[in-house]
């Protein structure tokens, strides 16, 4: 079982890579073709996957990944344990601004706010950002779609300003707040 590595492959001339990685593909296929549409001044790539790691077979022909974005539906247990376990199978590096976590369904009755606080603490261990989205309107999924561009172009290294992945980690990583260090 291979690590999934961030500076593996060589990037490819204007293009970026973002994989979407969700348990029950809910908000995935309408991520992706919100990406898609956007109109944006380079080529993106969108690959789906369930779960991590990723298939060996097309390991030399996948392209380099230049974002991985763990979708939780917080109405599901199941989606919060595979994005947990999916976590083992990355390099340490990736989570140096190529990681961040998606999740919906974050105004939904109490157990969505368990599983919130428990996103919020894997994200904090990780120092990667949490971003909500609504999934169940197409300007939510637009907007969702937006946020990720404006990170994957930081993380693949297209923003005309001088900004590192590590510096947009810091400025988008989960601030851990009180009520997180209680238990």
């Amino acid at each position: 079982m291979a690590l999934l590595t961030p500076y593996s492959k060589v990037p490819e001339l204007n293009t970026a890579t973002v994989l979407l990685v969700e348990n029950e593909e809910e908000l995935q296929s309408k991520l992706a073709n919100a990406i898609v549409q956007y109109e944006k001044h380079f080529n993106v790539n969108v690959r789906l996957a369930r779960k991590l790691p990723l298939p060996v077979e097309n390991k030399e022909t996948r392209p380099r990944i230049d974002l991985i974005v763990f979708i939780v539906n917080l109405l599901s247990e199941r989606s919060l344990q595979s994005v947990e376990s999916s976590l083992a199978h990355l390099h340490s590096d990736c989570f140096l601004g190529k990681v961040c976590f998606l999740v919906t369904d974050a105004r939904c009755g109490s157990h969505t706010q368990e599983r919130l606080v428990s996103v919020r603490k894997l994200a904090a261990s990780h120092q990667c950002p949490v971003l909500c989205a609504e999934h169940r309107t197409a300007e939510g999924v637009n907007a969702a779609a937006v946020r990720l561009l404006n990170i994957l172009k930081v993380t693949a290294g297209m923003s005309p300003i001088a900004t590192t992945a590590l510096y947009l980690s810091s400025l988008t990583r989960c601030s851990v707040t009180s009520d997180l260090d209680e238990d």
